[in-house]
């Protein structure tokens, strides 16, 4: 069988899990395996027990020949009923024999096959031959002896059946036979043990790689075995191409912010000049619209930038010693300048105490911003937000509650990139600051929620692991 063919018999559809062709291949190899190892057997016993029954039978018709005597009358011969004994031994066997003097049987069977080449007188001659139906086993022996004042030769042939040596072979044959179905009912578990000690070093790679956080394009430093060496390697390579893009759209991301951050700036100023310095009704309300305009643009392309921040920081993650509770008060002093305009009064908790965390200060500080600036946002005029900062087991727990209009739909959906509420079409936003909290979460392994308050309004939630 072709390497070709053998694969093509190996690639069934059932076999495309590498589990099961490992399995079927152990199993395939342990038949053959067992298959050769009956075969061997079977040749090794019939080799042995034919061993076993030409020593017997050669020293029977040794024993034999040894009997005979040359006497005054002729020949005399004394048959040792103990050979024939040990012969009958081996089985239930059938023994002929024959004494030739010069090619004229003068005592045992008449025609008896002769041996195929002529005794030398040192060793038996053996050979296989049919008489009367049975197939026999043959020896003999060739001694010069003087019958009648003449040297003559003087052949004894003895011959056996093969009963017993195939008896034994048979026994043998069966006892291989127990062994290797044996052998075959252990091939399943064996070979099952086998895929997954061959598989495992797979498996934890695959868990190592599955574990890693979503923007974690750091190399793979996870030990392996030599073969799985290029497989780590080309994983890395398709890690580092990942990362040069990713870098190379978030350097865009960030240049492009920039741009149009700076040139928005200088128009909104413009505007709000020309809107001081102006009384017409009409001119004053273009020149509103667009202030508003170039706010929504410019708010959208800074949180444009803290997205390519965090997503940058994430990748390239410093984490060190951060109190949360004091990152919290510095973000809530600059917010509450435009809760006042508004009339918003916000009422902290829980931050006189230490909250260590290990972090990414300029991430957490991104998340904690947009937090607040959209509980202010979306809060009604002389509303109220609560903000507590608590531990709770392992975590720290920061719990943002305002009375603003609430959330529409699956709040999970608000996390989504550039998805609002069908609620807040009326204020300006670019869909991306829970998306930046959330990702800063899942940065840090906490978690960020978000849940309609009974009493109308949102309620946020960040929970950090504790350090």
């Amino acid at each position: 069988m072709t390497p070709r063919v053998w694969s093509r018999w190996l690639e069934p559809a059932r076999l495309r899990s590498l589990r099961r062709r490992l399995v079927w291949q152990f199993l395939v190899l342990s038949a053959l395996l067992v298959a050769g190892l009956f075969l061997t057997v079977g040749w090794v016993a019939e080799r042995a027990s034919r061993a076993s029954q030409d020593a017997v039978l050669g020293a029977a018709v040794t024993a034999i020949a040894e009997g005979i005597r040359s006497v005054d009358e002729g020949l005399e011969m004394d048959l040792p009923y103990a050979t024939f004994s040990m012969l009958g031994a081996m089985g239930d066997e059938r023994i002929f024999y024959a004494v030739t003097v010069g090619g004229q049987v003068v005592t045992g069977y008449e025609g008896l096959p002769p041996p195929p080449v002529v005794p030398d007188g040192v060793a038996p001659v053996f050979w296989r031959a049919d008489y009367q139906g049975a197939a026999l086993r043959l020896a003999s022996v060739a001694r010069p002896m003087l019958i009648d004042q003449r040297l003559s030769q003087v052949t004894v042939s003895l011959g056996q059946t093969r009963q017993g040596q195939a008896a034994i072979a048979r026994e043998t044959a069966l006892g291989a036979t127990w062994v290797a179905l044996a052998f075959l009912a252990l091939a399943l578990p064996v070979a099952l043990l086998a895929a997954q000690a061959v598989l495992a070093p797979v498996q934890r790679l695959a868990e190592v790689v599955s574990a890693r956080g979503p923007r974690d394009l750091s190399p793979v430093r996870h030990p392996a075995p030599r073969e799985l060496a290029p497989l780590l390697r080309a994983l890395n390579g398709l890690i580092a191409r990942l990362r040069a893009a990713l870098e190379l759209a978030e350097t865009f991301i960030f240049e492009a912010a920039h741009r149009i951050r700076t040139p928005l700036s200088l128009v909104r100023t413009e505007a709000e000049l020309a809107l001081s310095e102006t009384t017409d009704p009409a001119t004053r309300a273009r020149l509103r619209r667009m202030v508003r305009a170039i706010n929504e643009s410019s708010r959208s392309a800074s949180q444009i930038l803290d997205h390519a921040m965090v997503m940058y920081r994430s990748d390239q993650f410093d984490a060190g010693p951060v109190d949360l509770s004091v990152l919290t008060a510095s973000v809530l002093r600059a917010i509450r300048p435009l809760a006042e305009m508004r009339d918003i009064t916000i009422v902290a908790r829980g931050l006189d105490s230490a909250c260590p965390v290990v972090a990414d200060e300029r991430m957490l500080e991104i998340a904690l911003r947009n937090i607040l600036d959209n509980a202010v946002k979306y809060s009604d005029a002389d509303g109220r937000i609560t903000l507590d900062l608590a531990h709770q087991g392992r975590e720290a727990v920061l719990t943002l509650a305002d009375e603003g209009r609430g959330l529409q739909g699956d709040p999970s959906r608000l996390l989504d990139r550039f998805h609002r509420g069908a609620n807040v079409g009326d204020v300006a936003g670019s869909g991306l600051g829970l998306t930046i909290v959330a990702e800063v979460a899942a940065a840090h392994r906490g978690r960020f929620r978000l849940t309609p308050r009974d009493t109308g309004g949102t309620c946020a939630v960040l929970s950090l692991p504790l350090a």
